[in-house]
């Protein structure tokens, strides 16, 4: 609003005139701006609503594709064996037994006060090896520079008693840190070169070292006591892929055999269909919501208000494309037939206890009506999702594009008020100099007629 121009010598209230006249010149832009929250708070809505329809289309596509219902289970019969499935895991028993379970190598040093020097090596069976050199020959000074070398070997100082002169002494506890035969590893006080020499002494040979535990794999045998027996090892506990999609963890060795059973899990299937008549009925029930219309007062003075979608063919076409998709037949069968029904309301309803009774009696057949459905609502779904070729997505940059263009429009509108604005004041301003001017005429025009009459009165 500009500054205030009343006049002084008008006596006018110019400003609420000017504001008058500029809000009847603004009119055309006081309705573009109304438009503009009308449009805003739709496009705000489609968007809402496409991004569900576009979560919806990936739910239903990963369903329908290839492997999307191949949910297993998976069971032990003994707790001494745990299993895991993954995707590609398929029905299967399989008898196995645990001969051994993966092993750390461990080894601990004789009664020592110190190292016999600052340098120990470590050779593994395979020939690697690792030389490690202490800042002194403390055996904390040895066992901080192992723990902080890349040799795979934790090291730690424990108390042995006394010697014969009554000196404390400890030995060295070390320990792979990883299980497995490959990690099992020879020590010596002194370099790898001192070590091929077979100068170096090794850390066994002492006098009361000993080996506490020899590194080594797990082992399980399928089919034991058959002509089939197959022995498997592993590094660790853990069998990856013992069957395609199947990883089993042994923690005990057993005599009699495990069984391991993988099947189809039924619950996870019942439970995704369920998520997908859910999701579609969040759709379609965000459409029917917004699509309402209210009525308020009663008699003369009720009023009807349409919601954001109500009449709007875009949204309505969506909604009866996906509740179509669900209803359709397959190969002449109602999808009721596996608990998904329509309502009353318009959506559906998913008897769960029935599509159950349904799957066990035929999975395939359940699966292949699941999954055409899936298709189905996926394909309508991404119709009205799709980026490009969505006819949602398209309404909503048709949209932004009518509201850009009306934002533009009151931006010009306000250049164009503020310079009526600007004219007004001129010639208001304009008025009231014009007035000054009369006035002072005025004003001059009257003193001199008042000393014309006061000469002629002074003749006389």
């Amino acid at each position: 609003m500009g500054m205030g121009i009343d006049g002084l010598v008008s006596g006018l209230d110019t400003t609420s005139i000017i504001n008058a006249l500029i809000a009847a010149e603004a009119g055309p832009q006081t309705l573009m701006k109304t438009k503009v929250t009308t449009d805003t708070a739709l496009q705000t809505a489609m968007q809402a609503l496409n991004t569900k329809f576009a979560a919806l289309t990936t739910q239903a596509a990963g369903i329908a594709a290839t492997g999307g219902l191949d949910f297993y289970q998976a069971s032990s019969s003994s707790s001494a064996v745990t299993v895991s499935v993954s995707s590609s895991a398929r029905n299967t028993a399989l008898d196995l037994t645990v001969d051994k379970l993966a092993a750390s190598h461990s080894v601990v040093s004789a009664p020592l006060t110190e190292a016999p020097g600052t340098t120990m090596s470590f050779v593994r069976p395979d020939g690697t090896s690792t030389e490690v050199t202490a800042a002194g020959t403390s055996l904390d000074d040895m066992a901080y520079a192992i723990n902080k070398s890349d040799a795979g070997i934790s090291a730690v100082k424990v108390a042995a008693g006394t010697d014969a002169n009554g000196a404390a002494v400890y030995r060295l506890q070390l320990t792979s840190t990883d299980t497995g035969a490959a990690h099992q590893f020879t020590a010596v006080f002194g370099s790898k070169a001192e070590y091929d020499a077979g100068t170096a002494p090794a850390l066994l040979a002492a006098p009361g070292a000993a080996t506490l535990r020899t590194g080594q794999d797990a082992q399980v045998t399928l089919w034991a006591g058959t002509a089939a027996a197959t022995s498997i090892t592993s590094a660790s506990n853990s069998f990856a892929e013992l069957a395609p999609g199947v990883n089993v963890t042994v923690n005990q060795v057993t005599t009699d055999p495990a069984t391991v059973t993988v099947t189809r899990d039924a619950a996870k299937v019942t439970s995704t269909a369920k998520d997908l008549v859910s999701n579609v009925n969040i759709v379609i029930g965000s459409i029917f919501t917004q699509a309402a219309v209210t009525t308020t007062g009663t008699g003369a003075a009720a009023a009807v208000t349409g919601g954001l979608f109500t009449a709007d063919s875009t949204t309505g076409a969506a909604k009866n494309a996906l509740f179509n998709a669900v209803t359709a037949p397959i190969d002449g069968n109602s999808p009721a037939t596996i608990g998904i029904n329509s309502t009353k309301n318009g959506d559906f309803s998913f008897d769960a206890d029935a599509f159950a009774a349904a799957y066990a009696k035929d999975p395939a057949g359940v699966e292949k009506t699941l999954q055409t459905i899936a298709d189905r609502v996926a394909t309508a779904a991404k119709s009205v999702s799709d980026p490009i070729d969505g006819t949602l997505s398209q309404r909503i940059n048709g949209q932004q594009t009518v509201i850009d263009d009306l934002n533009s429009q009151i931006v010009d509108w306000d250049s164009r008020l503020a310079t009526r604005r600007a004219s007004l004041q001129a010639v208001y301003t304009n008025l009231e100099v014009q007035l000054g001017k009369m006035q002072s005429q005025q004003s001059w025009l009257t003193s001199q007629i008042s000393s014309f009459d006061a000469g002629s009165s002074q003749k006389k």
